[in-house]
């Protein structure tokens, strides 16, 4: 046992050096990685993304439940979420009354996206601290009208438009002139065919220019002289050149308004909206195409008053978003109003973000990956359908 006392005193002497570096070591390395730690430990438990996402459009694009905070869907919603999701964002969905009050919030601060049925206008690009994502959705604008069968009065409407109008006074014009020749070529050598009267002679002459345009000729007016020879063969001619122009017109007419069973509307060209009373919904494209195509717009706060004023009789049609448009007739089969072939002007669709936003570039990529991918297709074919879709 002495030799154990004694060995245990001499070893710890010969040991301690190396004990006390391994401790100095040891003490050091734990605090070396103590910051180490301390610095991951957040990147492990950060929180995710919180998003102020401001919301604005009409059903299909946004469809808002009784909770409008949360439970929003439709084709926009659904491609945000989408999104959102992948990039694990969390939204806060901040329901705006119309696009222009959502670019407002938006270049203010006070949202950090803006989602919905955003229609990408030169105006609205052009507008400070703001930038727009991508396209996701290639819509356009449409027309509703009513779809009852037209009155009797408005199926002589066509009779009193531009085009029938222009035709028969085209018409009437050059039969007098042609009538006025003919008198003057002809009232002194061949009174008997054109009276030297000029009331009476001017209604043979627009008589015989009447019955050579439509190739009657009942022979009971002729030209004898060289010269009134010379005016009827160019008449001839020009009848000949002209006369399928001039009565397309009124053929168009007499198709429109004497055609049976019409259960569509006239409306059916951009150019019948001149003049026209139309319903347009404040602060959407709506109203700038309504000023464009020269209608007399009665604008309203909501789309059911608009289509209110439509199936009153109010106005004659009803300017917006034509899949928005297709969507309503499609949940109303009921109601007596109809959505039009006519398409009056592309616009695609992008959400909406501050100048330089972090988000910008993420989400182009994402739209891309879901445009390329093919589903953004099936997001919309889940809401509009394959029919919708191929007509919108």
């Amino acid at each position: 046992m002495p030799g154990l006392k004694s060995f245990f005193p001499r070893s710890f002497s010969v040991l301690a050096p190396f004990l006390l570096t391994g401790i100095v070591i040891g003490s050091t390395g734990v605090i070396l990685i103590s910051p180490t730690l301390a610095q991951a430990k957040p990147e492990l438990e950060s929180e995710p993304i919180q998003l102020k996402v401001g919301v604005v459009g009409r059903p299909p694009f946004v469809i808002y439940e009784p909770n409008k905070n949360t439970d929003v869907s439709g084709i926009s919603v659904d491609i945000w979420k989408n999104i959102s999701l992948a990039e694990q964002w969390q939204s806060k969905y901040i329901p705006q009354d119309n696009v222009r009050q959502g670019l407002d919030a938006l270049a203010e601060g006070k949202l950090d996206i803006l989602i919905g049925s955003i229609s990408i206008t030169p105006e609205r690009v052009s507008l400070p601290n703001i930038s727009f994502s991508q396209p996701y959705f290639s819509g356009s604008v449409g027309l509703m009208v009513p779809s009852e069968p037209p009155s009797p009065l408005s199926r002589l409407a066509p009779f009193f438009r531009i085009a029938a109008l222009s035709s028969v006074g085209g018409l009437a014009l050059l039969i007098f002139i042609m009538g006025n020749l003919i008198w003057l070529a002809e009232h002194r050598k061949n009174p008997d065919h054109f009276s030297p009267n000029y009331h009476q002679g001017l209604q043979s002459g627009m008589w015989f220019a009447l019955v050579t345009l439509t190739t009657v000729g009942y022979g009971d007016r002729y030209p004898i002289t060289k010269s009134g020879k010379i005016i009827t063969s160019v008449w001839m001619i020009v009848a000949l050149l002209t006369f399928s122009s001039i009565t397309a017109g009124l053929a168009s007419a007499f198709t429109a308004a004497l055609s049976e069973g019409h259960e569509r509307p006239i409306m059916t060209r951009a150019s019948d909206l001149q003049g026209a009373s139309v319903a347009v919904i404040e602060n959407t494209t709506s109203e700038e195409w309504a000023k464009f195509y020269r209608a007399k717009a009665i604008p309203t706060k909501t789309l059911q008053e608009a289509i209110a004023l439509l199936k009153l009789g109010k106005v004659q049609a009803l300017i917006f978003d034509r899949p928005v448009l297709m969507y309503y007739v499609k949940q109303h089969p009921d109601e007596k109003v109809y959505v039009t072939p006519l398409k009056l002007a592309i616009e695609p669709y992008g959400f909406v973000m501050p100048t330089n936003s972090p988000l910008e570039k993420i989400l182009n990529v994402r739209l891309l990956n879901l445009l390329y991918g093919q589903e953004m297709d099936r997001i919309t074919q889940r809401w509009l359908g394959t029919e919708l879709l191929d007509l919108q």
